[in-house]
């Protein structure tokens, strides 16, 4: 089963999309509520897929994720960012994130995004 970590200091937020994507069976769900040694996280969890909030302590979901893509190992995990800021795509694009997901989002919406990372996906 694939593996998924959420990045998201929402505990809510991070709960319901563990609900979705396991009563789904699309994937074993891990989730942490801030991006310190985020490269030390990946490899301990060796993630598929990382969904990544803006907002996120302690530097940021763009930062985390700037560090994430300059990676030589890990910079080809997608990462979809998920926020419910309106410069969504500026942000993600800013961040070098592969997808976005704006905060709200419906299930449909989360499982479409999810379906589209596996399918580029190379873990």
């Amino acid at each position: 089963m694939r593996r998924v970590l959420v990045c998201d200091d929402d505990v809510t937020i991070s709960e319901v999309v563990a609900i979705i994507l396991v009563d789904r069976n699309l994937a074993e769900v891990y989730t942490i509520s801030n991006c310190d040694n985020i490269i030390e996280k990946i490899e301990e969890l060796k993630p598929s897929l990382i969904f990544m909030d803006n907002k996120i302590p302690t530097d940021g979901g763009v930062i985390a994720t700037q560090t994430i893509k300059s990676h030589p190992v890990h910079k080809s995990i997608p990462v979809v960012y998920f926020t419910a800021n309106q410069d969504i795509d500026k942000l993600a694009e800013n961040a070098g994130a592969d997808y976005t997901l704006a905060k709200p989002f419906s299930i449909d919406q989360l499982e479409e995004v999810v379906n589209r990372a596996y399918k580029v996906s190379k873990f």
